[in-house]
């Protein structure tokens, strides 16, 4: 038979049981506004009855119970939608980091209309058709040059707004790099306490729920999985690669990067590999920062180098009111001061590389002339170097439009002396510098002899940047360089400074004399017909001309491209951002319904373990004054 005294253990299991409830809910009470509590409950179960259903029990039918005992303390939570809130908040991020950083974007272009750079080289052009019509003024000219200043000054601020952005998102990605670290650290922290707390038989929640806020937070930053089939070593991943693994995480690291305005990339500090991240807000600051700012600046540099290259070809050929000729109107800052562009790009002390941005044959070609010739010419592209085949029923000016529908990163055209250019563009790739030509190569003759550029033909005479004095490929009369001129030969230029929209300025000669801004032809390069305004007028037509400039044909094209290009990405990260905070705000819903705590809940709960603890000491109560009976008033 059971024990007179079963029910008082009987009856302390239950108040055990309900204390433990109470204080339980109370402690979801106290935690209601604890960001990323989840809410507990005790869950309980019949203690194990008295006897066992075998021959050795007794005859009466049954078990005796023995009360309610308490299995755990258990968070209420959903795996699953906690995958899905890690899986989708890096998005949310990202997009919110990208459209924050287009409405500075946006900034930087809405300018007011008088100091645009639209306004001001529409007044520019203006300035030179006036001198077109009045080519012996000399206020014309001050027109042109204050004009022009006011240009260069409107496009430098344009680079300082871009960089100013460009630096800022730098920034943020160092501080996101340290963050991401500390995350990382302090979840395997929380790991090694959570295997600790495990082996002993506990059920860490808090812990349980600190990890979890602790990935949800390092998710926003970068695009996280993770991974928990294994209790002990509670893993997170990152493009394939382990950040944290149990107790022991992985750290990232920056490190500058020369061809990227000195900006750092992220790496593995333990590897050095470059880290790919592209999610979350860290992923979002990457590509803003090496896609989206670095396009913007190259376009406005690319759009400053074929501007000042075009108004540079017909003023250096055209003649002032003093009868000075060969200047350039504008000037850029050279990278390399060696005539031959010859730099030391891996800084060994020893130049092995050629900065050259442009060059040019020595012959003058007719663009409508078939060349006869047949071959392949093999300039640098954006991966790798492309080939551009030419035939023997080609013009000239069919071989220079292929090249320049080619996807190469090397452009050409014709000058004003109707010889070849070739010059570079901005880089697709990061290691690549931007306005270098890297290779240009001719199988058969249109580069070598046709065109004057090449000395031979084939691998053997191409011009390869990857080596000094690689100018010794260009075809030469004499082999006297002079101030970057291959005397009687192809001439060539010698790469400008990093981001040259940030340099680029009048030249100063023509500033110290407004008559040196060319306005005629010269006559046996010598003297000019008085009343000639062609030169200024052929600048002039500048403005509506098809010129190459990236893939738009006019400036105008570049002014409309650049802005559409920002509007509509500006858009595109706003609506992307709405999507994916409605989709975070459903999910979030739906976790705080399962997992948040409802105070009014809790106090009913209380309520109702308060009646069960009080009916329990009635319980207890009654045995007490049960046994009191047996004990000490039978066998009176």
């Amino acid at each position: 038979m059971a024990s007179s005294f079963a029910g008082i253990e009987l009856g302390k299991r239950s108040l055990m049981a309900q204390a433990q409830s109470i204080n339980t809910a109370g402690h979801n009470i106290s935690n209601a506004d604890t960001e990323g509590y989840s809410r507990q409950r005790v869950k309980v179960r019949a203690f194990d009855p008295l006897y066992r259903p075998d021959l050795t029990r007794e005859n009466t039918p049954g078990q005796i119970g023995q009360g309610v005992t308490v299995e755990s303390v258990e968070r209420i939570r959903d795996i699953m939608l906690d995958k899905r809130i890690v899986a989708q908040s890096n998005q949310e991020s990202y997009w919110g980091t990208r459209e924050k950083y287009y409405v500075m974007l946006e900034n930087i272009y809405n300018e007011p209309d008088d100091v645009s750079i639209r306004t001001t080289m529409d007044k520019f052009w203006e300035s030179w058709q006036e001198l077109s019509l009045y080519p012996e003024s000399t206020a014309a000219r001050m027109s042109v040059v204050s004009r022009g200043d006011s240009l260069v000054n409107s496009i430098h601020n344009r680079y300082i707004g871009l960089m100013g952005i460009g630096n800022l998102l730098n920034g943020d990605i160092e501080s996101s790099v340290r963050q991401v670290n500390d995350i990382a650290n302090q979840i395997a922290e929380v790991n090694k306490e959570i295997v600790k707390s495990k082996a002993m038989g506990d059920n860490p929640n808090d812990l349980l729920d600190r990890r979890d806020l602790l990935v949800e937070k390092l998710s926003s930053l970068i695009n996280i999985t993770t991974d928990d089939r294994d209790a002990d070593e509670f893993m997170v991943h990152l493009d394939g690669h382990i950040l944290v693994q149990g107790g022991v995480a992985r750290n990232f690291a920056v490190e500058p990067l020369v061809e990227n305005n000195g900006y750092s990339k992220v790496i593995w500090a333990d590897t050095g590999n470059d880290a790919v991240i592209t999610g979350g807000s860290l992923g979002g600051l990457i590509e803003l920062r090496d896609v989206d700012v670095r396009e913007e600046l190259q376009s406005l540099n690319t759009m400053v180098m074929n501007f000042a290259d075009l108004v540079n070809d017909v003023h250096r050929n055209a003649i002032g009111a003093n009868n000075v000729t060969g200047l350039d109107f504008f000037v850029e800052q050279p990278f390399v001061t060696n005539v031959n562009g010859n730099y030391d790009r891996n800084g060994d002390g020893v130049e092995d590389t050629s900065y050259v941005f442009r060059m040019s044959g020595k012959n003058s070609l007719i663009a409508t002339e078939q060349v006869g010739l047949e071959g392949f010419i093999t300039i640098s592209g954006k991966t790798n170097n492309i080939q551009i085949p030419y035939h023997a029923t080609d013009t000239v000016d069919d071989i220079v439009k292929r090249i320049n529908d080619y996807d190469g990163e090397v452009k050409a055209y014709l000058d004003k002396n109707n010889k070849l250019v070739l010059k570079a563009t901005a880089s697709y790739a990061m290691e690549n510098p931007d306005f270098v030509i890297r290779h240009v190569e001719d199988s058969g003759h249109f580069l070598v002899g046709y065109a004057g550029l090449l000395r031979a033909r084939g691998e053997a005479g191409a011009y390869d940047f990857n080596r000094a004095d690689a100018v010794n490929a260009l075809v030469a009369d004499t082999a006297e360089i002079v101030s970057g001129k291959i005397e009687g030969g192809a001439q060539f230029a010698v790469a400008p400074v990093a981001n040259p929209s940030g340099y680029f300025t009048i030249n100063p000669a023509i500033k110290n004399d407004v008559l040196s801004v060319a306005a005629s032809y010269p006559i046996h390069n010598t003297s000019r017909e008085d009343g000639d305004g062609r030169a200024a007028l052929e600048i002039a037509s500048l403005r509506n001309s098809e010129v190459m400039i990236g893939k738009a044909k006019t400036f105008d094209d570049y002014f409309a491209q650049t802005v559409t290009n920002v509007g509509l990405k500006g858009e595109q990260a706003e609506m992307n951002l709405m999507s994916q905070m409605a989709i975070m705000e459903d999910l979030r819903s739906l976790r705080d319904s399962i997992s948040g705590v409802n105070i009014d809940e809790e106090l009913a709960d209380i309520i109702k373990f308060q009646h069960g603890y009080n009916a329990a000491a009635k319980f207890v109560t009654v045995i007490d004054e049960m046994l009191d009976t047996v004990i000490n008033r039978l066998g009176v």
